[in-house]
């Protein structure tokens, strides 16, 4: 990752400056060549966007590849960053739309007011914000601080290159804690943030691009579409019954889980929450209990993939899925709707620990 200000490597000096594109002199050493002198050069205004007004900017995918971007002193601008990016930081920004794609590390909106964005990161936090309406995709528990009027909604987005950017990003489409908000500076009485509506469409939030160069871009907001599996969150749940399905590692685990999600939410089921997460012979016994001996030999191949849903029947509809649809396919699923309320605490639990939230 280039870093926009770091100093310029001095020239080699033996005796006197050599002059640049100069042969040595006969007898004298080549200064050595170092793979970060090969590198390009970074420009910070390739990586900024700086005061704009009533324009739609963006970048197309691989324009950004993994560098920090600013976006900062906007009003009334529609900005689009199709790549994964290190960090991004918006600044003074006033009515603007704003997607970004997958962030490595953290986002950081400070004294922006009345935006709609959709967002994906490792590290979400506003300072000095109001009126802010996100759909989130967020590895680790979102902040807000000296923030009011904070809207939050589930990631809904699609296009060809998202997915290998998540994966060039570090960041899990499993792993979504939107709803999960920690007010830093919460005043008695108030509430400093909520949930957007459930029937929230995306693109009445931020309008798909219309400059000829961003509709190359193939965006869908289909919620069957999207990269990020769309879960309830912290909504209340429609029923006092869950399940809790479990995938362990192997060639077609994320297939598995997007397949068994759209089995069940299509019988009806609503997903609640999901999470990728390795586990050690300890946790296995923490969650799976009596079972856990069949699954420990499976979590050396990697990361698991959990999901809970609810309905009433929900653990009788995951267990027939899966017979049905999985037949050969080792998954962990809740035995009955007794035990499936302890199975979600205890995977839940673990995994929040896990991912220090």
């Amino acid at each position: 990752m280039g870093c926009f200000f770091s100093k310029r490597r001095k020239p080699a000096q033996s005796g006197q400056q050599q002059g640049a594109g100069q042969e040595p002199a006969a007898g004298e050493e080549k200064a050595p060549q170092y793979s970060w002198d090969q590198r390009a050069k970074v420009d910070p205004k390739d990586y900024t966007f700086s005061g704009l007004k009533d324009e739609t900017v963006g970048r197309l995918p691989g324009k950004v590849a993994g560098q920090q971007f600013v976006i900062q002193d906007c009003e009334n601008c529609s900005i689009y960053i199709f790549d994964y990016s290190a960090t991004i930081t918006i600044d003074d920004c006033v009515n603007c739309q704003i997607f970004l794609g997958p962030i490595k590390g953290s986002v950081f909106f400070r004294d922006c007011k009345d935006c709609k964005c959709i967002v994906a990161c490792q590290q979400f936090r506003t300072r000095d914000c109001r009126k802010l309406e996100v759909f989130l995709c967020c590895a680790t528990q979102p902040i807000i601080e000296s923030s009011t009027g904070m809207k939050f909604g589930c990631f809904q987005y699609y296009y060809p290159e998202l997915a290998l950017q998540f994966k060039d990003a570090g960041l899990s489409i499993f792993n979504n804690t939107w709803s999960n908000i920690h007010d830093f500076t919460p005043v008695s009485g108030e509430n400093n943030w909520g949930l957007l509506p459930e029937d929230a469409v995306v693109q009445d939030y931020v309008p798909l691009p219309t400059s000829e160069e961003l509709k190359a871009v193939r965006i869908s907001t289909d919620a069957m579409k999207s990269i990020i599996p769309i879960t309830r969150g912290q909504r209340q749940k429609s029923s006092d019954e869950s399940c809790l399905a479990v995938f362990f590692a192997g060639d077609y685990t994320t297939a598995n889980a997007r397949k068994l999600i759209d089995e069940m939410t299509g019988k009806g089921f609503q997903l609640v929450q999901t999470k990728e997460v390795s586990m050690k012979a300890e946790d296995a016994q923490r969650v799976f209990q009596q079972h856990a001996s069949e699954f420990i030999p499976l979590l050396e191949r990697g990361p698991v993939i959990a999901l809970e849903f609810n309905g009433d029947g929900a653990v009788e509809g995951c267990r027939n899925t899966v017979n049905d649809v999985f037949n050969g396919t080792k998954v962990f699923v809740s035995e009955s709707k007794a035990s499936a309320s302890q199975d979600v605490d205890n995977f839940y639990n673990f995994a929040d620990m896990r991912m220090g939230m």
